[in-house]
């Protein structure tokens, strides 16, 4: 996960807090639910930066094993 990323979901999450936390103080049930909708997409921004990362990782592992499978062939070859 980016730091930009990690930094996007964090504010996402403390603006939903903060909302929720004003609906319930109010009593404004829109606020409150605003705020909660607010910290379930900080969630799955976190969850999606994480996939995201898998990903990256996955394509670099298999890069990696092509190159050296290659790199095996080229021996025998040799």
């Amino acid at each position: 996960m980016s730091m930009e990323d990690k930094i996007k979901a964090a504010a996402t999450n403390v603006e939903g807090k903060l909302k929720a936390t004003a609906g319930d103080l109010t009593g404004d049930n829109q606020l409150k639910a605003e705020g909660e909708a607010k910290q379930v997409q900080a969630e799955a921004m976190n969850a999606a930066a994480d996939l995201k990362d898998k990903a990256k990782n996955l394509v670099d592992d298999l890069k990696t094993a092509a190159n050296d499978a290659l790199d095996s062939v080229k021996q025998k070859l040799d």
